[in-house]
């Protein structure tokens, strides 16, 4: 089934009874939101993604290597909150996995385009796929305008930003440099970053997290053979899950005064218990502590604790674990915590000066390519994506106080510059982390779509997570 139409959309008919919810972005969110809207009656979708190889599953399931893993259990993957076993019985149906199991990003992406054709099968003329680009948002009359890089235009009730991560922004030392694009990757997800690169050409890798392993993983997966390093400010890098633990006992209630309080209370619980359970046991009331934190109390979590959160938060799929350590015990893949210096362009190399931690003298590392791996950023204001430089030019948006991502409201409207809530324009996932703090995994994605699809539509009094 071709899943995408290029059709021309004009304006909605004068007439039409049925709320119109145009959604930027078929990833993960825009799709999950557009499936729960369907839920309901008298809603049509319009869903819009400017990439149409990823409609459905994104650029975090768009990835077609088998070393690859979802870092959660398939268990937990379910798209839909009201059926916790439909990821599951999926791949059972396929001989693909079981509830245990860490599958491929790329059979996940699958699993979400099938439950898109299924929905638009359904559905009918209720969903439609637009394979366009959004280049700006107008709120006038009562409604919302779009205008698409084909020149056409949608009109809707409301438009709702779902447009994930924005790229990692370029390390300060490296910002503004003009190094050779075949040297330097500012990207790795908008790059083939392993073609032409020699197999024994050392490669210095910026960034010790999950994007790190994943770049780590693809080029040894394609036949690299020369020396990695990767090069963070703390040198922590992401650790393992582990198969057979107990499931986590919920937290319920703040176990710590303050969210600078919430690492100490993890560690001191962490001596009675594994540590794993200790994290997961805190996730109801994350979204909570952030939000009764101010702004100074986030940014000193930011500055000093995030690090140390998220390589226990975001952990690796068993298989990634052994693999990253078997390269480690070879000598291939070594991880250094430092802060790079400056950066020369040599004749078959980029020179880099970099500090380590707790050192006061440079060392030099000479690399055939440097990829950066610093990992989905958030900041506005350095973003190059048109739609976001549009709207924040005509101060339709801003940022959020730690540049996290969009600024909204506590039902999901976006905030302009002048501070008023856009009536219309509405944002979910990633790029509303500054004000949920936990909004990048599925569980938590999918508890937003769901509250939000409900009040799209007015229908607060319906209970559950999502669908």
């Amino acid at each position: 089934m071709n899943l995408v139409t290029t059709e021309l959309h004009s304006p909605r008919p004068r007439f039409r009874t049925a709320t119109r919810v145009a959604i930027v972005g078929a990833g993960f969110s825009g799709t999950m939101l557009a499936l729960n809207l369907l839920e309901q009656a008298d809603v049509e979708v319009l869903l819009i993604e400017r990439d149409r190889h990823r409609m459905g599953a994104g650029v975090a399931y768009s990835s077609s290597e088998s070393a690859h893993l979802l870092n959660v259990r398939a268990g937990n993957m379910s798209a839909f909150a009201d059926r916790p076993d439909h990821f599951c019985d999926w791949l059972a149906s396929r001989g693909l996995g079981c509830d245990a199991a860490f599958v491929t990003r790329s059979t996940y992406g699958r699993y979400l385009r099938e439950a898109l054709g299924d929905a638009m099968e359904r559905h009918g003329r209720r969903l439609k796929l637009v394979d366009d680009e959004v280049l700006d948002i107008e709120e006038r009359g009562g409604q919302v305008t779009l205008g698409l890089v084909n020149g056409g235009l949608i009109e809707a009730d409301r438009a709702v930003l779902a447009i994930g991560n924005l790229p990692p922004h370029d390390p300060p030392a490296i910002a503004g440099a003009h190094l050779p694009s075949h040297r330097y990757i500012g990207d790795p997800w908008a790059s083939a970053f392993e073609e032409g690169l020699p197999k024994d050409a050392p490669v210095l890798v910026i960034g010790a997290g999950l994007t790190a392993v994943d770049v780590i993983l693809r080029l040894v997966t394609h036949g690299h053979e020369g020396p990695i390093t990767a090069l963070s400010r703390r040198g922590l890098r992401p650790h393992r899950h582990i198969d057979g633990l107990p499931r986590p006992k919920p937290v319920l209630a703040k176990p710590a005064p303050e969210l600078s309080d919430l690492v100490g209370w993890a560690r001191a619980e962490a001596r009675r218990q594994d540590w794993r359970l200790v994290v997961d046991s805190i996730r109801p009331i994350t979204q909570m502590m952030w939000a009764s934190a101010d702004a100074a109390k986030r940014e000193r979590f930011l500055r000093h604790l995030r690090p140390f959160w998220d390589v226990h938060r975001h952990r690796l799929a068993p298989d990634v674990a052994d693999r990253i350590e078997a390269l480690i015990a070879s000598g291939q893949l070594r991880f250094r915590a430092g802060k790079i210096a400056s950066v020369a362009v040599e004749r078959d190399a980029l020179a880099v000066s970099w500090l380590p931690r707790g050192d006061d003298e440079l060392v030099v590392t000479r690399a055939a390519r440097m990829i950066n791996c610093t990992g989905p950023q958030g900041d506005l204001l350095r973003s190059t994506d048109p739609l976001v430089k549009r709207m924040l030019g005509a101060r339709r948006i801003r940022p959020d106080a730690l540049r996290l991502g969009l600024d909204i409201d506590r039902d999901g409207h976006v905030i302009d510059a002048k501070g008023h809530p856009s009536e219309h324009i509405l944002a979910i996932g990633p790029m509303t982390r500054g004000d949920l703090w936990e909004v990048v995994a599925v569980p938590d994605i999918r508890i937003q779509v769901g509250a939000l699809a409900r009040r799209l539509v007015n229908a607060h009094w319906m209970g559950g997570e999502g669908l």
